[in-house]
C-alpha cells in the first residue's frame, strides 16, 4: 500500500500531493512555524520539510513502537508521542522537538494523546481506566495522573479529543448512544452534547485555528471502529455542527487525520490517503 501525504487548500478547494512513499505513514501534524509536517511510520516519527519534502527521522531517545497519536506543543518546543515502548499498552511521553530524552507523563496505560490546549497548559487524551471497558476523554496538566481529570467517561467509546482555538471547548467523537458521532463539551467537561446525527460513522474532529470551521472524517455506515483502507471522506462544518459539507472523498481511514492537522493560519490542512501498489485506489 502506498501512502500519499496531501494538503487541502481551503480557498481553492484543491488537494496538493506533498509526498508519496511505500512506507505506511500516518497522522500529519502541521508545525506552529508552518515549515514542516510531522508524521509517524514504522514505529518511528518523521519531519517532512515543506520546502523539500522528505521523511526526516526524529531522534526518539531510544523510545520506539509509536502509534499515530502525536502532536506539537503550541510553542513548537515539545512533541507529545504515544508509544507501546513500555510493553503495557499505549502511554504518553513528552520530548524536546529537537529530539531525544522522552519523559513518560501518563504512567497508567492505555492512554492516547490527542490535543493540546492553546496555552500549552493541558493535554487532552483518551484512555481506558480500571475495569471500565469503554474509552473516555481526559485532560492532564504536568506529570502523572495526579493532574488528570476525567471528562467524558459516561459510557461508550470516545476518541479524537481536540481543543477549540480559544481553549473553551473540546470536540471529540463518541458512540455513547449509537455509532460514532461528533460531540462537544466545555473544557471542564460540562455541557456534553452531540452536534448532529447522520448515518455515517464520524471520527477525529479538528477545529480550525481561525475558529470558523471544524473538519472530521466520515466512515461508511456500519463501520466498526476506525479501520484503514476504506472509502472515507473529510467534511467541514461550523463549530455548532451546522452547514456540513463534504470536501473530498478517497481511500483512507486509520492514519488519515487522527491528530490536529490544520496549518497555523487555518488556510489548509494535511491528511494521508492510501493507494494499492501500482496506483489503483
Amino acid at each position: 500500500m502506498r501512502s500519499e501525504l496531501v494538503i487541502w487548500e481551503m480557498d481553492s478547494g484543491t488537494a496538493r500531493l506533498v509526498l508519496e512513499t511505500d512506507l505506511l505513514i500516518e497522522a500529519p501534524n502541521w508545525s506552529p512555524c508552518g515549515r514542516y509536517l510531522l508524521v509517524n511510520g514504522d514505529g518511528g516519527l518523521f519531519r517532512v520539510p515543506l520546502e523539500a519534502p522528505a521523511l526526516v527521522p526524529v531522534d526518539l531517545g531510544g523510545v520506539g513502537q509509536l502509534n499515530n497519536d502525536h502532536g506539537i506543543s503550541p510553542d513548537g518546543q515539545s512533541y507529545a508521542i504515544s508509544a507501546h515502548h513500555g510493553g503495557q499498552g499505549s502511554e504518553i511521553y513528552l520530548m524536546p522537538a529537537t529530539g531525544g530524552a522522552p519523559q513518560r507523563i501518563s504512567p497508567e496505560a492505555p492512554s492516547w494523546w490527542h490535543g493540546w490546549s492553546p496555552d500549552g497548559a493541558r493535554i487532552a487524551y483518551v484512555a481506558a481506566r480500571g475495569d471500565r471497558r469503554g474509552v473516555g476523554v481526559y485532560t492532564l496538566a504536568g506529570l502523572g495522573e495526579e493532574g488528570a481529570r476525567g471528562l467524558a467517561t459516561g459510557g461508550g467509546d470516545c476518541g479524537g479529543a481536540d481543543y477549540s482555538p480559544d481553549g473553551q471547548h473540546i470536540y471529540y467523537n463518541c458512540d455513547r448512544d449509537g455509532h460514532a458521532q461528533i460531540w462537544v463539551m466545555a473544557a471542564d467537561g460540562a455541557g456534553q452534547r452531540k452536534l448532529f446525527a447522520d448515518e455515517f460513522v464520524n471520527w477525529f474532529p479538528h477545529p480550525s485555528p481561525c475558529g470558523r470551521h471544524v473538519i472530521y472524517l466520515a466512515y461508511p455506515p456500519g463501520t466498526l471502529g476506525h479501520p484503514r483502507d476504506l472509502p472515507v471522506s473529510i467534511w467541514r462544518m461550523d463549530p455548532d455542527g451546522g452547514n456540513r459539507q463534504r470536501l473530498i472523498a478517497f481511500n483512507g481511514g486509520q492514519g488519515t487525520m487522527n491528530v490536529p492537522n490544520w496549518s497555523p493560519d487555518g488556510a489548509a490542512f494535511a491528511f494521508v490517503r492510501y493507494a494499492a501498489p501500482g496506483g489503483a485506489d
